[in-house]
């Protein structure tokens, strides 16, 4: 009986300190090539965005009239 109670606390531990990472890499926005296999095989349409994610991401502000960047 003790073994097993061990064993659960152990389990739980370990689940809790995946959450934690989870939610730091989350909060971070690290681990997306890691985790992307394994978000495709539950979302299969994460790829799609996660693409569109990147391209907003590198997207540029066009000058606004006026601001003088040439000088």
């Amino acid at each position: 009986m003790t073994g097993l109670l061990i064993t659960a606390v152990v389990v739980a531990v370990l689940l809790y300190g995946f959450w934690r990472f989870a939610g730091w890499a989350r909060g971070k926005g690290i681990g997306g090539g890691v985790m992307g296999p394994i978000d495709e095989a539950w979302h299969p349409s994460a790829d799609r965005f996660r693409r569109e994610t990147a391209v907003h991401e590198q997207r540029v502000l066009p000058p606004r009239p006026g601001d003088d960047r040439d000088l």
